[in-house]
């Protein structure tokens, strides 16, 4: 399978707009199981040629153009090779750019995307690069921001570590939808709160965090997550409660856990 899906790559890379190809995703990383999706991602610049695209895809698989799954994860496709999943991946290399610039001053975005209940980090694209393999690369430009990536900035992960702020911030508010039961804002309130705190575990670390899939695995082994951060959490977030009564304790339980998270964050030698 691999030397089909290089060869693929290759023929990708010689679409007209595409620069390069990288494999991301737990087969990238080395984590994946017999049955993990093959994850290409497809980089271009200006204009892409679809119909080129689409051709090599084959008659039966729906291409989406820039722009068609939306603002962040541009577009693709979803293929089957030997029954195991492929999926291309769009990255504008351009925005990539923009953003690795970002990254280096501290700078970040959190944007709304089908597919990432936590929103979409803007500094996942610099991550994929960091984490990725190259699989084609005529020109040899995804090699070099490859090994630019490979140092996490020091000024992102002081932006995202002080960004934690927000999960007390939401906590509080979650506070205020306790009195009326209302299950719905106060879960959504306490799964963003954790989310925020597992970006700012990924950064203290210096470690890159790409989505929410398996981040919590990965944020509660981190050394500056509080004891038991990840049974706390799930406890949290699985069982909030249905009554007021029960919502007020799980509402103090994130409170405690947010204020120990933070207080660690912030420690010299967080």
């Amino acid at each position: 399978m691999r030397m089909i899906i290089e060869d693929m790559a290759r023929r990708l890379a010689r679409v007209p707009g595409v620069v390069g190809v990288l494999l991301g995703g737990s087969r990238a990383r080395g984590e994946h199981r017999p049955e993990s999706d093959w994850d290409l991602g497809v980089y271009y610049r200006g204009g892409l040629d679809l119909a080129a695209l689409r051709a090599l895809a084959g008659p039966d698989v729906e291409v989406a153009a820039p722009g068609d799954w939306g603002p962040w994860v541009n577009g693709g496709a979803w293929l089957r090779v030997d029954g195991v999943a492929v999926d291309w991946i769009l990255r504008d290399l351009d925005r990539v750019d923009q953003v690795w610039a970002d990254c280096r001053e501290g700078r970040y975005e959190v944007g709304v995307q089908a597919g990432h209940p936590l929103g979409f980090w803007s500094p996942c694209y610099a991550g994929e690069v960091a984490l990725g393999q190259v699989l084609s690369d005529p020109t040899g430009e995804l090699t070099d921001l490859r090994l630019r990536t490979a140092t996490y900035p020091e000024p992102l992960r002081a932006a995202l570590t002080a960004g934690a702020w927000e999960a007390e911030f939401l906590v509080a508010a979650a506070a205020k939808g306790v009195a009326r039961a209302d299950v719905l804002y106060v879960s959504l309130c306490l799964s963003r709160a954790v989310g925020v705190l597992v970006q700012a575990l990924y950064a203290a670390d210096r470690r890159w965090c790409l989505n929410e899939k398996g981040a919590m695995a990965v944020a509660e082994t981190l050394p500056t997550a509080p004891p038991d951060f990840g049974p706390r959490v799930h406890h949290l977030l699985g069982c909030p409660g249905g009554t007021p009564e029960a919502l007020a304790a799980t509402v103090t339980r994130a409170r405690a856990l947010v204020r120990e998270t933070l207080t660690a964050l912030r420690s010299p030698a967080g």
